[in-house]
């Protein structure tokens, strides 16, 4: 496992992360507690040291089994999670104040949850789950997270920036307050590349990448005649037609497979990790193949500035939340 620095926090951390929203169970058919700890551990024992998860993924199940795979593990570990905001609205909405989705006492009760579910004294990384750049122009939102530094709850703080919208934090950098960001990139999703990596690169901000298979559509898995469970999140992301234009466009994405990668999953992780910006990866796994399988790219190797080039006509302007 390769490491690479979180920003100016000075944190070490396993280039390909974990994310936990999929083990939470909830949006995510399929989730079975005992094989998501197998996934945890095999991650730990394969060099991950860093782990994503929220209070709000399966109402605090993933915060609870992260808690249950830390107190079996001695290595440090560093684990970071996410404040839901109190209007339930993802993304954030523009025009709704801060007071209805960040208020002081809201920030305060999730955080003192987390640290319950998670089994931790500390939080290395407390992050608001949504954010909007209109809120530096309001209240005091930064009020509880000085005070969760203070009293030793939480020791570095940042923001999951909203789905497909990387230039909505510029302002938030440029003030100085954050030590992360977390975004979604992807070979469909790369304008983070254009304004925001080389802001954070300016600032040493870390840059934690969610989503780098797009929700499993760079996987090659999601084809024309997919069927998803009732209930499970992806049925509603791939709605309509969208899996037959998924299958299209990621068809064109073999031409690269060979030398470069062996399999669409590790030229999506290579894609993400050949950024300089990039801190760590964090693709949702819930399998020990998985586990396996994204940890292999772990080995330095990162795709030439021409085949980036090639893979930058391959970006696709949509956003299938909505």
């Amino acid at each position: 496992m390769e490491y690479r620095r979180l920003g100016r926090t000075e944190l070490r951390v396993s280039e390909i992360g974990f994310g936990t929203w999929g083990i939470g169970g909830g949006m995510w058919r399929g989730a079975k507690d005992q094989e998501s700890l197998r996934a945890l551990h095999e991650a730990a024992d394969l060099g991950v040291n860093f782990f994503d998860t929220a209070l709000v993924y399966g109402n605090g199940h993933s915060e609870k089994l992260v808690g249950r795979f830390l107190r079996k593990r001695r290595e440090r570990i560093y684990v970071a999670t996410k404040v839901p905001p109190k209007n339930g609205l993802w993304p954030a909405r523009p025009g709704i104040p801060l007071e209805e989705v960040f208020p002081e006492d809201h920030v305060l009760r999730s955080a003192e949850r987390s640290l319950r579910n998670l089994g931790l004294e500390t939080i290395d990384l407390l992050q608001f789950h949504v954010w909007n750049d209109e809120w530096l122009d309001g209240g005091d939102w930064y009020a509880p997270i000085e005070r969760l530094k203070r009293e030793g709850k939480i020791r570095f703080f940042g923001v999951s920036i909203n789905d497909h919208q990387p230039e909505n934090a510029l302002q938030l950098i440029r003030t100085g307050l954050v030590d992360t960001v977390q975004v979604i990139f992807n070979i469909f999703d790369q304008s983070p590349a254009e304004r925001l990596f080389p802001l954070c690169l300016e600032r040493d901000i870390g840059v934690i990448v969610r989503v780098p298979f797009d929700e499993g559509a760079l996987t090659g898995k999601v084809t024309a005649g997919t069927v998803f469970p009732e209930g499970d999140f992806r049925k509603v992301y791939f709605r309509g037609d969208r899996k037959q234009q998924v299958e299209v466009r990621v068809e064109k994405l073999r031409a690269f497979l060979g030398s470069l990668a062996q399999t669409l999953p590790e030229l999506a992780l290579r894609f993400c990790l050949s950024w300089d910006a990039v801190s760590t990866v964090i693709p949702g796994m819930r399998k020990v193949a998985h586990v396996r399988a994204n940890c292999a790219v772990s080995d330095g190797r990162r795709l030439a500035p021409e085949v980036l080039q090639e893979l930058s006509a391959h970006a696709w302007n949509k956003n299938f939340y909505l």
